[in-house]
């Protein structure tokens, strides 16, 4: 031991100029620059991520298409000008000057929860199985930059003006009715489980009275059969929506919709079955193919015409679809 501790001595007082340049170059490689890398992704078989009492077996797969992203520094900045694929992304783009990358994640994770009540609900009642919806609670997920309020990234909100919240219709109401500058007093628990009052001054925007939010409903179900969901804490945002619309009714109901087949798709859901159009259809298209998907199931509108002329424009062998409904999904698959 000795001997082998002046052996590394003497190698660190010979090469010590190199050793601090190594230091300093990754130093240097890894300091954060304000963008993000988007790159494809792969496939999540949506499938796995829940689980249902007395679930059907499928033959084929269905699957969410994600997007990969990474945090910007010199060295992902550097490669992305050469790595195929990799694009660059101001932070500008990504996030409000008012919020944080916290607030951003919180936010996806909320909207992850809203997509899967939403996927439940239309899944279960299309299936005709029993859902009922026991509480339903109202969340905080984005605050306008022009905004003049004290509310953050995922308060619960609780009354307004000492008015409780049953529905966010009741809070339309209440601002609605106020004048404009009138400063709201808003009670709401927030991120860290502590009751508060928040402010909120009312000003109009397209001849409309608003406080500057967006908040989004968070469900809590009681279902027969029983459903769980299991995701990774790095899975978040409401674009697999759709999918796990999918893949509930396929559980519930004796018919496999795959077929046999890798079916791939993204677009988010609303509780009356509605697709709505999601970001990044390039990345996820490559995605698909790159694991041999046999179908993509795109929003319809601008995400179908994207991912049609990413198709045609690289020759993938793969069939697609737009859908605007759950339904229009569902009786594709059901016809194929």
């Amino acid at each position: 031991m000795k001997k082998c501790f002046e052996r590394i001595k003497i190698t660190i007082k010979e090469n010590y100029k190199f050793l601090i340049f190594l230091v300093a170059f990754y130093f240097t490689l890894t300091i954060p620059l304000p963008y993000y890398i988007h790159a494809p992704g792969g496939l999540i078989d949506i499938s796995s991520k829940v689980k249902i009492e007395n679930e059907v077996d499928i033959n084929g797969s269905l699957n969410l298409s994600y997007v990969t992203e990474m945090r910007g520094n010199v060295l992902t900045y550097l490669l992305s000008y050469v790595v195929p694929g990799w694009d660059l992304t101001s932070k500008d783009n990504y996030a409000l000057e008012n919020e944080t990358y916290e607030d951003v994640l919180y936010r996806n994770k909320l909207m992850l929860e809203e997509a899967n009540a939403n996927a439940t609900i239309v899944a279960y009642t299309k299936a005709n199985k029993e859902i009922k919806i026991k509480k339903q609670n109202y969340y905080v997920i984005y605050v306008d930059e022009k905004a003049d309020t004290t509310l953050k990234v995922g308060d619960e909100i609780i009354n307004i003006e000492g008015s409780n919240i049953s529905s966010m219709k009741d809070y339309i109401n209440i601002v609605s009715k106020a004048n404009v500058g009138d400063n709201l007093n808003i009670k709401v628990i927030d991120r860290d489980g502590i009751e508060k009052v928040r402010s909120a001054k009312v000003f109009l925007r397209d001849d409309v009275k608003v406080t500057g939010i967006i908040a989004i409903s968070k469900y809590d179900l009681e279902t027969k059969p029983n459903i769980e969901f299991d995701f990774k804490e790095s899975e978040s945002g409401p674009s697999g929506g759709l999918m796990m619309t999918l893949a509930i009714y396929n559980k519930l109901t004796d018919e496999d919709l795959t077929k046999g087949l890798k079916i791939v798709g993204t677009g988010t859901i609303d509780v009356d079955g509605n697709v709505g159009e999601i970001s990044g259809i390039e990345y996820k298209i490559k995605g698909a193919v790159k694991e041999g998907a046999d179908l993509f199931i795109a929003p319809s509108g601008k995400n179908y015409d994207e991912a049609l002329a990413i198709i045609k424009k690289n020759h993938y062998n793969i069939d697609l679809i737009g859908v605007s409904t759950f339904d229009d999904a569902l009786n594709y698959l059901k016809s194929m």
